[in-house]
């Protein structure tokens, strides 16, 4: 196994947070260019929209074999691997001249773009448990926020002063600094004895056993419908900045930028909480602020066109409430098959980039004509969360007072 030069915490969860920023920077970045995309590739609109589909939908289903991979060949080999994809992508996005090339490079980004998020966390298991894992999870986000915040500013200040297609060059020099460093420092966290068969049977097996978990699909769903309604937002992006609060393709931080706020203050006050308080009072805190936040959002809308600063403020709150519910669920998750933690950070990663490609490509265009509709999709997902958590947290309660097993 090649040795790597040695990382603190702080520089492990930077290089991992780089890493999942591939996902934000792929969806957020090109964002602002999507009429410039439009005009210049003589495609519709759907068309368009359609590239954003395509690659959530490749994004989920691999993501269900990302952690399999890992917990076969290794974390490290997987993660080198699907960055030289995500850069071939990305290369190949920059120099498409029809929509239909551009949906099948944004197919190869989404096929490899989840590698580090979805490894990250096992490799955070790997080497840590309980409180200090928490913290390293939420340290892992409070760098990751960034990605958000920057990327639709960034892309539109491309678009303004250059072309579309620089933005996926900069995409493709990110990812090779990226592989470059990822060689040099990222530790093999998974021993060759503790690796599992890449077989069919042993796949099999696997994901029946995760996906037949009603713990894992109350957990699991949970954090999906929480990003969802966060999600339903961000992909309905130049439609509430630019049709509703009728700003231009350099204004997309007014919405980014609280979110981002939101999510970095919200991961702070886990990394704080984490240890101090157990697990279901942190998420409930957090969803005190998700459910209120939702609840305003809903309540202004209803009464009131969208404006600034007040269309926006929910979102601050309601990103801040799912940063403090995000560690401890997803920990619950990994805890419930501790010898496949690969293949279950995987199923719940694709989980939430399902249920995100139905969100960007069906929800957000239904409901992007009012800010109003939009605010009760969201309602509706953290309301779900809620109700699925309580529900998994009574599963469990039920489970072991029984002497049964939780999954």
């Amino acid at each position: 196994m090649r040795s790597t030069t040695p990382l603190s915490n702080a520089g492990l969860a930077t290089l991992l947070a780089a890493l999942s920023m591939l996902g934000p920077f792929s969806i957020d970045t090109y964002l602002p260019a999507f009429a410039s995309i439009q005009t210049s590739l003589h495609a519709s609109s759907i068309e368009v929209q359609q590239t954003l589909t395509a690659y959530m939908l490749s994004f989920a289903v691999m993501t269900l074999w990302h952690g399999a991979l890992s917990d076969s060949f290794g974390r490290r080999n997987v993660v080198l691997v699907a960055l030289v994809v995500f850069a071939i992508g990305s290369f190949g996005c920059a120099s498409a001249h029809t929509v239909h090339y551009l949906w099948v490079f944004r197919i190869m980004q989404g096929v490899a773009a989840g590698a580090g998020m979805v490894i990250g966390r096992a490799i955070v298991r790997d080497l840590y448990e309980g409180a200090p894992a928490e913290r390293l999870l939420s340290m892992v986000t409070m760098i990751f926020s960034i990605a958000p915040a920057i990327a639709p500013i960034i892309g539109g200040w491309v678009v303004y002063h250059s072309d579309w297609r620089t933005i996926f060059l900069l995409l493709f020099v990110y990812t090779v600094l990226l592989l470059i460093a990822c060689y040099r420092y990222l530790p093999e966290s998974l021993p060759m004895e503790k690796r599992q068969a890449f077989n069919v049977d042993f796949l099999w097996n696997s994901y029946r056993d995760v996906f037949k978990s009603p713990g894992f699909h109350f957990m699991a769903g949970t954090i999906a419908c929480n990003f969802a309604g966060l999600f339903l937002f961000i992909s309905s992006a130049p439609a509430f900045i630019t049709q509703h609060l009728k700003l231009d393709a350099q204004s997309f931080g007014w919405q980014f930028i609280p979110m981002v706020g939101g999510i970095f203050l919200g991961s702070l006050v886990a990394n704080r909480l984490a240890g101090r308080l157990k697990i279901a009072r942190q998420v409930a805190i957090g969803f005190g602020f998700l459910i209120t936040a939702a609840s305003v959002n809903l309540i202004f809308h209803f009464f009131s066109a969208p404006m600034l600063p007040w269309s926006v403020v929910p979102i601050f709150f309601y990103a801040f409430g799912m940063s403090i519910v995000f560690p401890g669920a997803t920990l619950m998750v990994l805890e419930l098959f501790p010898h496949i933690r690969g293949i279950v950070a995987s199923c719940q990663s694709a989980s939430v980039t399902l249920l995100s490609a139905f969100v960007a490509g069906v929800m957000a265009p239904a409901l992007d004509h009012s800010v109003l509709s939009l605010a009760l999709g969201q309602f509706g997902f953290a309301l779900t969360a809620l109700i699925l958590w309580y529900a998994g947290r009574a599963y469990y309660r039920g489970r072991s007072a029984a002497g049964h097993p939780t999954t």
